[in-house]
């Protein structure tokens, strides 16, 4: 496993930064956070490998929606150890994982626990270019800590489940940075199949797009109140417009997975392609229906057409467009360690903004500790 792990090194304007990476590829291909590398001067990073030789790398592509990015190994380096991708789908609560990385500056360094917690909504602070980075993560009770961010997270067979990218901090420390509080998250490697092939291919991702905005909810129907995602608006031929959805339902499960608010159901929708095909389960004036949805990606939509409801914002985070077009509410949100905002663990060696304790407080009120955060 330990041969597939490396060390990247950044400069950026702001100065240097670190950070953790996984090799996909023998010719030279690395998954890491897209924090991690973006900013990089002249798009180049340096890599260390397991072995101690170092390397020139470049950005192949960047993907801040996800918190992914690839990068590779200049100069045809041999004799690489590429890891074993695992299907993430088959992760269990209780599962015993390794995470290694970079941890502020110590190369190589591992950590045990287990799965805590599966589909735990994790959204952090914008990124440079007002992308709202959601993911459905895989949550560990594993010491992760400032420069593990894209390293790889193991299953108990040596293959990998996640990419390390988040934490839950109580705040900094007088050294100014946050440690592990045994709170971890993980971005599910099926995602960053999906997300790095792209990447590879095009330079570019593209995301599955329904083509609503969103915010928190709630629902009865059949004597039954649930947790969901509420409609504000519906984008004029998109998905959800095509599938009936309307403004006003309110949608509380994707293929059968429950959606606990707007980031939540803006995760399942970011684990998908343009042209599959979901069922919703929605409620709508107390009555439960399902809809199917066939998803298209954000290029191929119209704009959306204004009315009176509501736009995208509920005041407890950004609004905007798309499926992820949420209010969604920050106060549930892990913190992810870097420069991009609260909860970017700062796997870029960057200082974090780091998690209140108010706010971790309403994190576990909200989803329960130890829950399948669904």
């Amino acid at each position: 496993m330990a041969d597939s792990v490396v060390a990247i090194e950044v400069t950026t304007q702001s100065g240097g930064a670190q950070g953790s990476g996984v090799i996909i590829s023998t010719d030279g291909y690395i998954l890491t956070n897209n924090h991690v590398v973006e900013g990089a001067t002249n798009n180049e990073v340096q890599v260390v490998l397991n072995d101690g030789r170092i390397f020139t790398a470049t950005i192949t592509g960047l993907d801040p929606a996800t918190d992914l990015a690839v990068i590779k190994l200049q100069g045809n380096p041999t004799s690489l150890v590429a890891a074993t991708l695992a299907n993430s789908d088959d992760v269990t609560v209780g599962s015993a994982v390794l995470a290694m990385g970079n941890p502020l500056g110590l190369s190589q360094t591992a950590t045990t626990g287990i799965v805590s917690a599966l589909d735990r909504p994790v959204s952090t602070a914008q990124t440079s270019d007002g992308t709202q980075v959601v993911t459905n993560a895989i949550q560990i009770d594993a010491a992760i800590n400032p420069g593990n961010s894209g390293g790889p997270l193991f299953n108990a067979q040596g293959e990998v489940i996640g990419i390390t990218s988040s934490i839950a901090s109580l705040g900094t420390t007088s050294s100014g940075t946050s440690g592990s509080i045994g709170l971890g998250f993980a971005i599910p490697v099926n995602l960053a199949k999906n997300i790095s092939s792209q990447l590879i291919e095009n330079g570019v991702a593209k995301h599955a797009f329904l083509g609503v905005s969103l915010k928190d909810g709630t629902a009865t129907a059949d004597g039954n109140t649930r947790k969901g995602a509420e409609v504000g608006e519906v984008t004029n031929g998109s998905a959800a417009s095509k599938a009936g959805v309307q403004a006003g339902d309110v949608i509380v499960s994707i293929d059968g997975k429950s959606v606990t608010g707007a980031e939540s159901l803006t995760g399942y929708v970011r684990e998908h392609e343009s042209g599959d095909v979901v069922i919703l389960a929605v409620v709508r004036d107390g009555k439960a229906i399902e809809l199917t949805a066939t998803l298209t990606t954000k290029s191929e939509e119209a704009t959306t057409a204004p009315d009176d409801s509501q736009s995208g914002s509920n005041g407890n985070g950004s609004g905007g467009s798309g499926s992820e077009g949420s209010g969604s509410n920050d106060s549930g949100s892990g913190s992810t360690d870097g420069s991009q905002g609260r909860g970017q663990m700062p796997g870029n060696g960057q200082l974090p903004g780091g998690m209140s304790l108010e706010d971790l407080q309403k994190l576990l009120e909200q989803y329960g500790q130890g829950g399948t955060g669904n």
